[in-house]
């Protein structure tokens, strides 16, 4: 036990992470980039320089080359700019600073549970540790549940781009048509492509720009698409409807394979539940029964290897369930 002298410093610190956190929470975020490009028109300085270089056409740099996947270091490191495409993935216009002190005060809160709780000394800092991933983890599924719904649409979008082609409207004017009369996620993505080409940008960058904001397969598809046949020709809408009817029977073979899998990811949630479930019932119902794990050196060894088990197992059951369509 922590004597009141050491508790009370670290609520102290606790308390004043936490104001320190609110303010920032509460404090206004940096100007966004259209502000930052109005400031610059209106005091006559220089814009500052965007990552994409607009004055490279499209043969200078082929969109198959940007549609590739970053490494794993670049989306392992929590920096500024992999969280900023985490939010336009996301759809969230939330500053870093402010997502990094909301992250701050849910980890302080968790380690101020764990003390006032006395919860054992090996599980607070996973508390405070599993409140501080809490955001990233709204993030996460946010951004998985919108590129869901935006494939859900895309093979209507899709057709819809393919018949104006046919009724003879340009590819532009396609594009504002699944805008003005779809819903949802893709409704608004290209409302973007159509403005970003509306104000000058090249149409094959704001594509691409939208396959980074929805990283999956079937837009990449639909984006190199447009690409190749805006450089070499060809019937763009003949294109675009068998690239419809591939997504459509993707889907369906998703929908199987997920029906078939049902079994094996249910016994997998229950297995991977229930050692924990039972450590917590039984610290709740006997502390003194299930304390030896957490104070006795080899408990605590057996604790760290059904950890390293339960991972190891998890990576197994989602590799068997796993199957890419």
């Amino acid at each position: 036990m922590l004597d009141p002298t050491t508790l009370s410093m670290i609520i102290g610190v606790g308390v004043i992470i936490l104001v320190g956190g609110l303010g920032l929470v509460m404090t206004k975020g940096s100007a966004t980039r259209a502000e930052e490009r109005l400031a610059g028109i209106t005091s006559e300085r220089r814009p500052p320089k965007t990552k994409t270089d607009l004055s490279k056409g499209i043969l200078a740099r082929p969109a198959a080359i940007d549609l590739g996947q970053k490494s794993f270091w670049n989306k392992l490191v929590p920096n500024a700019e992999n969280f900023n495409l985490l939010y336009e993935q996301a759809d969230v216009s939330l500053p870093f600073q402010r997502f990094v002190a909301i992250m701050g005060v849910l980890a302080v809160l968790g380690l101020l549970f764990g003390f006032v709780f006395r919860l054992p000394p090996l599980a607070i800092p996973l508390v405070g540790l599993f409140m501080g991933a809490l955001p990233v983890l709204w993030l996460i599924r946010r951004r998985k549940k919108r590129i869901v719904q935006f494939l859900g649409s895309m093979p209507e979008g899709v057709e819809l781009i393919s018949r104006a082609l046919r009724a003879g409207h340009g590819l532009a004017s396609g594009l504002r048509l699944v805008s003005e009369e779809m819903k949802g996620p893709i409704a608004v993505e290209f409302t973007r492509v159509f403005e970003e080409q509306n104000l000058g940008i090249p149409i094959e960058i704001a594509l691409r720009n939208m396959a980074d904001r929805v990283p999956v397969m079937d837009v990449r598809f639909f984006v190199i698409a447009v690409v190749i046949q805006r450089q070499t020709g060809g019937d763009l809408a003949e294109v675009l409807d068998k690239i419809g009817r591939l997504i459509r029977q993707r889907f369906e073979l998703q929908g199987h394979v997920k029906s078939l899998t049902a079994e094996g990811r249910l016994s997998g949630i229950v297995l991977l539940a229930m050692p924990p479930s039972l450590l917590l019932l039984i610290s709740f119902l006997n502390y003194e029964y299930a304390s030896v794990l957490f104070k006795n050196p080899t408990g605590v060894k057996l604790l760290a290897g059904t950890v390293v088990m339960q991972v190891l197992g998890a990576l197994c059951i989602k590799k068997i369930v796993a199957i890419k369509v």
